[in-house]
C-alpha cells in the first residue's frame, strides 16, 4: 500500500507536463490586456508626451521675423516722414538716410533704378560696368586667369590669386571659389568657359559685357586695379530694375553723392536703342536697414 502512494507523488520527468502543470497552477492576473498596458509609454521606457519635442513651425521663404513694438513703431514714423517729403534731392536724402541710422554697423548704401524696358526682349537687356570715383569702402579679392608674364602682372597690381590651368583646376576639381570677382584674359577664355556651371550661377563667370574679359592689348594690371578700386557690375532683372551697393553710410556726403551720380549716368548712358519711352521710371536710395527714398536725379 505504501508503494502504491509513493508511486503517486513521484515527480512526473515528462518536461511538457511539467510545464503544463506550472501553467495550470499559476494565477491569472487580474489587470488590463496586454494590448491595453503596452499602451503606457512609462511601461516601456517612452517619453511622455510633455517630454517630446514640439514640431517647430517653419519659417516662410522671404518673410521676416516680427519685429518688436519698438522697431515697429520706429519704422512707422521714418514711412510717414519719408511719405510727406515725397521726392527728395540727393543731399537731402543722403542727410535723411544719416538721420535714420539705427543699426550698429556701417551699413551699405544701394541705389534702385526703375527701368521702362521689356526684360522679356534681349535686346532690352541692360547690363554693364563702371569705376565709382570713391570706391565701394571694402576690400574685393581678385582672381585672374592669365598665363606667362600677366601673372606677374596681375600680381603685382593687387591680384590675389593668379594663374593658368593650375588655377583653373583649384576651381573646378576642389570648389574654390574664396574670390569675389573674377577676370580672364582673351587667350584664357577657352579654358576658363569650362567652369560656367561652377562661376555662372555664382555670376563670377567672366565676360565682355561686364568688363571682366582683358582683350589680347588690354593691360591686365589696369584691369586688376580698377577692380580692386571698387568697380561695380550692374545687369537688369526679371522685373526691369538695377541694383547696386555705392559705398558705405560712414562717408562723407560729397563722396557719397559723386558715386551715386556716377553709376546712375552710366546706367543711363546704356540705354538699349530698342526702348521706346521713357528709360528711367524712378530712382530710389536706400541703406542695408532702412527704407528706400525716392530721389530726383
Amino acid at each position: 500500500m505504501a508503494k502504491k502512494q509513493e508511486a503517486s507523488v513521484a515527480p512526473a520527468t515528462d518536461p511538457a507536463a511539467v510545464t503544463s502543470v506550472s501553467a495550470a497552477d499559476q494565477p491569472i492576473a487580474s489587470g488590463p490586456p496586454a494590448s491595453i498596458a503596452t499602451s503606457e509609454p512609462a511601461e516601456l521606457g517612452r517619453p511622455s508626451e510633455a517630454e517630446l519635442p514640439r514640431p517647430q513651425r517653419k519659417k516662410r521663404p522671404g518673410v521676416s521675423p516680427r519685429r518688436g513694438k519698438k522697431s515697429r513703431n520706429h519704422r512707422k514714423n521714418i514711412d510717414q516722414k519719408i511719405k510727406q517729403a515725397g521726392v527728395q534731392p540727393l543731399k537731402q536724402a543722403i542727410a535723411f538716410l544719416k538721420s535714420v541710422k539705427k543699426a550698429k554697423f556701417d551699413e551699405t548704401v544701394e541705389v534702385h533704378i526703375n527701368l521702362g524696358i521689356d526684360p522679356t526682349q534681349s535686346d532690352q537687356l541692360v547690363r554693364g560696368s563702371v569705376s565709382l570715383p570713391h570706391g565701394l569702402g571694402k576690400t574685393k579679392r581678385v582672381l585672374v586667369f592669365c598665363q606667362g608674364d600677366n601673372i606677374a602682372k596681375a600680381k603685382d597690381a593687387g591680384a590675389d590669386f593668379a594663374g593658368g590651368d593650375d588655377l583653373i583646376a583649384k576651381v573646378q576639381n576642389e570648389g574654390f571659389l574664396d574670390f569675389d570677382v573674377a577676370i580672364a584674359t582673351q587667350d584664357m577664355m577657352g579654358k576658363v568657359s569650362r567652369l560656367g556651371k561652377v562661376l555662372g550661377p555664382r555670376n563670377l563667370m567672366p565676360t565682355p559685357k561686364a568688363g571682366t574679359v582683358i582683350p589680347a592689348n588690354g593691360d591686365v594690371a589696369q584691369a586688376v586695379r580698377e577692380q580692386k578700386a571698387g568697380k561695380v557690375e550692374y545687369r537688369s532683372d526679371k522685373s526691369g530694375q538695377v541694383h547696386a551697393g555705392v559705398g558705405k553710410l560712414s562717408f562723407a556726403d560729397e563722396p557719397l553723392a559723386a558715386n551715386i551720380i556716377a553709376f546712375v549716368e552710366a546706367v543711363r548712358a546704356a540705354k538699349p536703342s530698342g526702348v521706346k519711352g521713357n528709360y528711367i521710371n524712378g530712382i530710389v536710395v536706400s541703406a542695408t536697414m532702412s527704407p528706400g527714398i525716392p530721389i530726383s536725379l
